[in-house]
């Protein structure tokens, strides 16, 4: 897939997304959903190795010998057709080339699995830049109330790709660096209470965008 360059800068943090050609899911089972979160992982690296699958198959192969990063991962996102990620740039072209590795690494094992062709994503990601602590704040609850507002379940605990589990202190694992936000919170269970206070809100500008789209 071709991609033009997005000129972002250093040390900054952006809302960053990509989704399916014209609405296509992206993420069929929980298989498609975990792989991507490994990968996302892995793609983080400035050198990985190899390419993910490779990586997958043989890892003593590949060892990982530097951990320098592309891009720290603070709030993410899956969606069935779509993906947010609230992205800190930690070198030149970082995020650019996290989102080319991750989505091009997706889309082969997509449509090897899904016996499919043809891109799979919008050739373009969109990236805005978060301009203060606020927004970012109200970035992640917004990138985290996705499963609730398009009604995927009823209780945000119940879904497992996202970072909320993570920032709530309900997952072991430690894909995000979670700390900066919650630093503004004086427990987890506070942050909790920030994220439900607008899911109704976050619902009724759903309903809105979709109006006026049709």
């Amino acid at each position: 897939m071709a991609y033009r360059k997005v000129v972002l800068a250093e040390g900054e943090i952006y809302h960053t997304l990509n989704r399916g050609v014209g609405g296509t899911g992206i993420f069929l089972d929980g298989r498609d959903y975990q792989r991507f979160i490994e990968a996302m992982v892995y793609y983080q690296l400035q050198n990985p190795p190899a390419g993910f699958a490779q990586f997958r198959s043989n890892r003593e192969r590949y060892p990982i010998n530097d951990k320098k990063k592309l891009v720290e991962i603070l709030v993410y996102c899956l969606m069935p057709t779509h993906f947010h990620f609230g992205l800190k740039q930690l070198s030149s072209d970082g995020i650019s080339l996290f989102i080319k590795r991750l989505l091009d690494s997706h889309a082969r094992y997509f449509n090897t699995r899904h016996s499919r062709k043809g891109h799979l994503f919008e050739g373009n990601f969109k990236a805005v830049r978060v301009e203060t602590d606020e927004q970012l704040l109200h970035l992640s609850r917004y990138i985290h109330l996705n499963p609730i507002t398009d009604f995927l379940v009823k209780d945000l605990k119940e879904y497992p790709y996202s970072s909320y589990l993570e920032y709530l202190g309900l997952a072991k694992t430690q894909i995000v660096d979670r700390d900066f936000v919650l630093s503004f919170f004086k427990t987890p269970k506070v942050y909790e209470e920030f994220v439900l206070s607008q899911v109704d809100y976050q619902r009724k500008l759903k309903e809105i965008e979709r109006l006026l789209l049709e």
